[in-house]
């Protein structure tokens, strides 16, 4: 597997990890019936954990876009130091996301985001750049 499918894979476990925090904080709050269940009036989650779920959803968004960059750049043949190295700092962007989204750090959250962003436009470019 070359670096880029391996980091893909990193970045989509992650995302696809996520939602645990978020469930073991609503059972907490809410005990297992409501958590399980459709309460009328259910108890608000945790404010971190409410903004943990913002930033899965965020990473669920920018995987479709960084997958179908690693995935064409694969098919493609296109495998270099900077397409290697813009998947290992989308990796540690969406971790720096996360965290800092969850624990509402905005200037890191924000920064982070660009990073990814610039990693994935990074990707783009390396695959345009050969056509």
């Amino acid at each position: 597997m070359t670096t880029e499918l391996v980091y893909l894979t990193w970045v989509t476990a992650l995302t696809g990890l996520l939602w645990v925090p978020y469930i073991v904080d609503r059972i907490s709050v809410c005990g297992i019936s409501d958590a399980v269940g459709y309460p009328a009036n259910p108890k608000p989650q945790s404010a971190w954990a409410a903004r943990m779920m913002k930033a899965h959803s965020n990473a669920v968004e920018n995987l479709v876009v960084f997958a179908a960059l690693v995935l064409a750049a694969h098919a493609a043949g296109i495998s270099n130091s900077a397409t290697a190295a813009a998947c290992v700092v989308y990796l540690w962007a969406r971790v720096a996301h996360v965290l800092a989204y969850t624990f509402a750090v905005p200037w890191v959250r924000t920064l982070a985001f660009a990073v990814g962003f610039f990693a994935q436009a990074t990707l783009a470019w390396e695959l345009l750049a050969k056509y």
